[in-house]
């Protein structure tokens, strides 16, 4: 097992540094090591405003989400993989060729992401706030602590979105079922205890009051959720076989309103017909969202009337800017690069699905602001997550265009995305704490969200694309 858990890492790291370059791929763990340095420092300053439990929430909170978006996929189906990676030979497919199961080579997989992504976002995370401890006088035993929590949450992210997924793809019935039994217990721990239940999270659990019993309580239960998924894993979709009346020329028809309608409808097509439609809203959008939104309101308290709803239709923005991967995954430039269509016409095409997908975000900070009594700025909250979602978006395509989920990884990428959509994010989330109906006055990233736009179209038709 060893040997092969060795060799795919050598090729995970062989196909990110071919991606971005070696010095490139390599400074991103140090990037993130100087974030939590310099964060450290900051801890005792926002102690004053914000206790350091809801801190330790807000990390935990945001690894948990990292885990739920690495383990995300379980959910990608047999044409994404076959047209972005077809031309690729990894060894995840070696059992094709090799005397290994498909549940070995799997549990390998999943292993190997484990460990990656532990040194890639969790150690150097971990790293960097315990060098800090000499100067902000925080104990080295709570540092090491921390270490070892934010990975326990990156795991349940991870084993729980797998858990989800593979139960999802067995049957979509038990999924439902499974997950309105998660929901209706949670719910009844909020109404006999008053209490929120993502206070019962294990390893914030382990962060505020450390027992041996808790933490082999959290290993016992992620080990199941890794054995279950593991056994409920198949290697063959549901269903070898799908047939598929002639949709092109009736959808375009229906499209023909919109730029590049043949662009339009094959990504329409490509998004419904692999599923992803429906499981990238449930678990990358939906899912996601609802434990983000469990976090925040243990924070309500510290916001002003209506700062939690502006939050948290910030935070649908960026995640809904996100999109734009889901219309992107499916295949790569080269295969039109012998058809007289140009890169810019290929992100005109992604981006014009991205605003009709941007329904989803819309109904659902619409029908989040309806239960939670927030109605009289539900129309400001809207107009927040939507523009903070195509500003996000146009920033994303300008540096990225059509390889998002790649070159993220890219430092000066990452960096460069960080400062421009931070900057507004502070301004704006400044705005609405004093009026939430300033709110209404973010439609001004409008102007800047179409200048990116254009700068996206002639940067990336002037560059050779590469091959992901």
């Amino acid at each position: 097992m060893f040997e092969l858990f060795s060799a795919m890492m050598k090729e995970e790291w062989r196909v990110h540094s071919t991606m971005f370059g070696s010095l490139s791929f390599a400074l991103f763990p140090f990037m993130i090591f100087g974030i939590a340095f310099m964060g450290a420092f900051l801890v005792p300053l926002m102690r004053t405003t914000l206790p350091a439990g809801n801190l330790s929430l807000i990390l935990h909170g945001s690894y948990l989400m990292l885990g739920i978006m690495v383990g995300g996929f379980g959910l990608l189906g047999n044409e994404v993989m076959n047209r972005r990676f077809g031309q690729a030979s990894l060894l995840a497919y070696s059992a094709r060729s090799l005397p290994l199961s498909e549940k070995f080579i799997f549990a390998n997989f999943v292993v190997k992401d484990t460990v990656y992504y532990f040194f890639l976002w969790v150690l150097p995370f971990g790293l960097g706030y315990l060098l800090a401890t000499p100067w902000t006088g925080v104990p080295l035993a709570g540092a090491l602590l921390l270490l070892l929590t934010l990975a326990l949450a990156l795991l349940f992210g991870l084993c729980g979105i797998f858990f989800l997924s593979t139960v999802y793809a067995r049957s979509k019935v038990a999924f439902w079922l499974f997950l309105f039994a998660c929901l209706a217990d949670l719910g009844a721990i909020t109404l006999i205890t008053g209490a929120n239940p993502a206070l019962l999270f294990p390893p914030l659990l382990i962060s505020s009051a450390f027992t041996w019993t808790n933490l082999f309580a959290s290993c016992l239960l992620l080990a199941f959720l890794f054995g279950v998924s593991l056994w409920l894993f198949s290697p063959e979709s549901v269903g070898s076989e799908k047939n598929y009346r002639d949709s092109f020329g009736p959808l375009m028809k229906r499209l023909s309103f919109l730029p590049n309608p043949p662009l339009a409808v094959k990504d329409t097509l490509d998004l419904y017909r692999s599923g992803s439609m429906i499981g990238q809203t449930i678990f990358s959008f939906i899912l996601p969202l609802a434990v983000i939104w469990f976090f925040l309101s243990l924070l309500g308290p510290f916001f002003p009337p209506h700062g939690l709803l502006m939050i948290f239709a910030i935070t649908a923005g960026v995640v809904a800017s996100t999109m734009y991967t889901w219309v992107t995954m499916f295949d790569t430039f080269g295969p039109y690069a012998c058809l007289p269509v140009a890169v810019s016409t290929l992100i005109e095409s992604k981006l014009t699905i991205f605003a009709i997908l941007q329904v989803i975000p819309a109904v659902f900070i619409a029908l989040v602001a309806f239960l939670a009594g927030e109605a009289a700025v539900l129309i400001p909250a809207v107009v927040l997550g939507l523009s903070v979602s195509f500003y996000a978006v146009a920033v994303m395509a300008w540096l990225t265009g059509l390889s998002p989920s790649v070159l993220v990884y890219d430092v000066r990428v990452l960096a460069s995305y960080l400062i421009l959509v931070g900057i507004a994010l502070v301004l704006f989330t400044a705005a609405v704490f004093a009026n939430p109906y300033f709110a209404l006055a973010s439609v001004v990233l409008a102007v800047p969200a179409w200048w990116f736009v254009q700068r996206a179209t002639v940067r990336w038709d002037a560059v050779d694309p590469a091959g992901f």
